[in-house]
């Protein structure tokens, strides 16, 4: 490391010389994250096919998001260790940060020469590593900057870092999600890169301002083998397993949460949000609960018991199981084809943000208390590798519940076989389908035109078109009747017997959203829930009501991004389309969703309880 650069604080009671360049850096940094992410779930959704791939299911896209967020807090342990054996902090933190806005770029890419899954995968990988390898040495960072004679001023900038972390998460959730849907997902990324660009700048011109404090290998790796370290460890690796549950649930605001408040009036005090915009609510509310619960809360239950960490952190997952049944509450409202307020969204928000700050906020600070010297920086990147393992149990559960559509399958293993030189005539192929033998009537028939999939023709639609159209013939007689300004889904009373399938199975009608309705029978294996289900699927378009009017019209474009991109006419007056498909739905739908991770949250948070009376903690200080 250069000589000029400073290795030790200099004796002043002020602020260190370096801070404002911290903090610009930090806020400038938590926007690019929050934006990109704001948007990512949304984007996967609707947007993949107007840059030539293909949109994901909302299971999909969950699962997606959730990977993504696993990957962002497992990166921080290789960040703690490149820091304490081999760069230190900055060097870290610097090289890290290009790397975290090649990532950006490469989301601003997509699209570009017909390669949108290599840019979107490249992109997030990147990301994944920068953004997590940071994680552990910006806060250790900022501490570095310190000495005995200014160490009174660590509680004022850690509040200060800590606002700046959520100013900047409250401006990108509100304002990234706008862009995506007026301009589209090259600015909606573009915006957070060049943000993360800034944030890189900030940091490097602070860089002979700061404290550069020299890795220590031999120190770190004597404490971290040391009886003292592992035990440490050991004793915390609970805590993280239990904790890692809350994140599983929390961290499903950026995809499923998204997902419900499509299918809710997102009418807010006469302002229409959007569903991404939602997010912003929980940065907002922890700005607020911060000083509410370490000036009034905290000192009104400690006059009655002895609040310790560990009390507060099993109040917090008991909160979060409150928090995912008032989801499920909502969810069984939109099931019954009702469009109900994101107020409800917003009363779970204001639960489990109260969890969070008893959760993350306390369990960082015991993790450090609990730490022996050496090894605090790596103990924080095994609290954030929580989080990783929440976010993974996610997405395994949304990967488990898709279910697969068959004829995608067979007709991958079909043209594996062909000879090669195929793609240059059209042909059709038949697939086998349930029974594995062509010439039935459960057949799949794909065709094939230059070499790629022009369609492939379902028997579920010759079964499912009667009482399909029924369905859709009640819909339209509604929408007439009401101007579209009602509840356009019939009741099961109003759609009565539609009949059985070929195979003796009842055909039945299911109402996923006020705005999307099944009939689906089990097919031809006679069981629910499995790739041979036959589906068909009506989206509802009612009429347009007119946009409120915002002073933000003046900043948009005259009609959304996927309008002008061929995608979707939202302004199209009134319609429902009929798509059939074979398999291809998830095993835990609507709310029966929600109601199984709110068992997952109830069961952890029972099982806290005998850890947390066994727990026996031992405090560690820097002295």
């Amino acid at each position: 490391m250069a000589t000029s650069y400073r290795t030790t604080p200099t004796e002043t009671k002020g602020m260190p010389s370096g801070i404002p360049f911290i903090i610009s850096n930090e806020a400038a940094e938590r926007f690019s994250f929050y934006g990109m992410k704001a948007a990512l779930a949304i984007f996967l959704a609707n947007y993949l096919v107007a840059l030539g791939g293909d949109n994901l299911n909302e299971a999909a896209a969950t699962s997606y998001v959730s990977y993504f967020n696993s990957a962002v807090y497992l990166t921080p342990v290789l960040g703690a260790f490149l820091a304490d054996l081999f760069y230190g902090k900055y060097r870290t933190i610097i090289t890290l940060s290009i790397v975290y806005c090649l990532g950006h770029l490469s989301l601003a890419m997509m699209g570009v020469g017909g390669m949108v899954e290599v840019w979107l995968l490249s992109g997030l990988g990147l990301i994944a590593l920068g953004a997590g390898g940071i994680k552990p040495c910006v806060s250790a960072h900022v501490g570095d900057q310190f000495g005995k004679s200014n160490q009174h001023l660590l509680t004022r900038i850690f509040n200060i870092f800590y606002f700046s972390i959520n100013a900047g998460a409250i401006v990108s959730n509100l304002l990234i999600p706008w862009v995506l849907k007026w301009y589209g997902p090259h600015w909606a990324f573009g915006i957070p890169g060049v943000l993360m660009a800034l944030a890189t700048l900030f940091f490097w011109m602070g860089r002979r301002r700061f404290i550069h404090v020299p890795a220590k290998p031999g120190e770190f790796l004597r404490e971290l083998f040391s009886a003292e370290g592992l035990k440490a460890i050991g004793k915390l690796t609970p805590l993280y397993l239990f904790v890692a549950i809350f994140w599983c649930l929390f961290d499903q605001t950026a995809s499923s949460l998204v997902f419900q408040a499509e299918k809710m009036d997102l009418n807010i005090l006469g302002i229409e949000v959007l569903p991404s915009q939602i997010q912003a609510f929980n940065p907002f509310l922890i700005l607020i609960f911060i000083p509410l619960f370490t000036l009034v809360i905290y000192p009104t239950v400690n006059r009655f018991i002895n609040f310790t960490p560990l009390r507060k952190i099993g109040t917090g997952l008991a909160l979060m199981v409150v928090s995912f049944a008032v989801l499920a509450w909502a969810q069984e409202a939109i099931d019954r084809g009702e469009t109900p307020s994101v107020g409800w969204q917003l009363l779970s928000y204001l639960i489990f943000t109260a969890a969070e700050i008893l959760i993350s906020i306390v369990c960082l600070e015991f993790s450090y208390t609990q730490a022996p010297r050496r090894i605090k920086s790596l103990i924080m990147a095994f609290f954030l590798v929580s989080v990783s393992i929440g976010n993974a149990i996610t997405g395994l559960i949304n990967g488990y519940i898709q279910i697969p559509e068959p004829a995608q399958a067979q007709l991958e293993a079909a043209v594996a076989k062909l000879e090669p030189g195929w793609e240059e005539s059209p042909r059709n192929i038949a697939l086998p389908g349930f029974d594995g033998i062509t010439g039935n009537e459960d057949d799949f028939m794909a065709r094939l035109k230059d070499g790629e999939l022009d369609e492939i023709e379902l028997p579920v639609e010759n079964i499912l078109k009667s009482p399909a159209e029924k369905v859709e013939a009640l819909v339209l007689e509604r929408m007439a009747a009401t101007g579209g300004n009602e509840t356009l889904a019939p009741s099961p009373e109003q759609v009565g017997d539609l009949g059985t399938d070929p195979w003796g199975n009842p055909i039945e009608y299911r109402i996923i959203s006020a705005k999307k309705l099944q009939v689906r029978s089990a097919g031809p294996d006679k069981t629910t829930g499995t790739q041979w289900d036959q589906v068909a699927e009506l989206t509802i378009t009612p009429p347009s009501a007119p946009s409120a009017k915002s002073w933000m019209d003046a900043f948009r474009p005259p009609s959304p991004w996927l309008d002008r991109h061929g995608v979707q006419n939202q302004d199209e007056v009134s319609a429902t389309e009929i798509a059939y498909k074979v398999g291809g739905g998830t095993r835990l739908e609507g709310a029966a969703y929600f109601w199984f991770f709110t068992k997952l949250m109830a069961v952890t948070a029972i099982l806290f309880i005998p850890f947390a009376l066994v727990y026996r903690p031992r405090t560690y200080m820097q002295h």
